[in-house]
């Protein structure tokens, strides 16, 4: 029972550290851009604050490495949670894709386009995620919900400049 224990809380350890790691990679390229450039955009009403954003990114990022862990945990001998772990390792590149090319490239409509491809790859993780584990899912649906908020975000500045 023991090292079952110490397996478990080494997979959560790693899927934490994974996920804030994207996070992180992520802030590199937004820190500078949050103050610089981006914010000499036209930017719609509903924008955050850039104090929020910080915050928001950590929260999704352990809700979703917990989800990754309760997928994880049943064991990749399991093809659906091979696929799981799969569309989920997509998706967390895809999202520091479109942080860096929005942020670092500073090019707005292909941002858009890689937002638009990470919400379709979340939405398949989340179904995924569904078929081998209820809670997993429900510990996405804050992921969807900012990615889908960033999506409208990310229009509206392409619309605006």
């Amino acid at each position: 029972m023991g090292n079952r224990r110490f397996i478990g809380i080494f997979k959560l350890l790693i899927s934490i550290i994974i996920c804030q790691g994207a996070g992180i990679i992520g802030s590199i390229f937004t820190a500078g851009a949050l103050s610089g450039w981006f914010s000499e955009l036209n930017h719609p009403s509903f924008t955050p604050a850039n104090w929020l954003y910080p915050p928001i990114w950590i929260t999704v990022h352990l809700l979703i490495a917990i989800a990754a862990f309760l997928i994880w945990w049943r064991g990749l001998h399991i093809k659906p949670v091979r696929v799981a772990m799969i569309l989920f390792i997509i998706q967390l590149v895809l999202s520091v894709v479109w942080v860096f090319v929005l942020f670092g490239l500073q090019y707005i409509l292909f941002g858009l386009i890689a937002v638009v491809v990470l919400w379709v790859m979340l939405l398949l993780t989340i179904i995924q995620f569904y078929k081998v584990s209820t809670a997993a899912g429900n510990l996405m649906i804050p992921y969807i919900v900012w990615i889908t908020f960033a999506v409208i975000l990310n229009g509206a500045l392409y619309l605006l400049n």
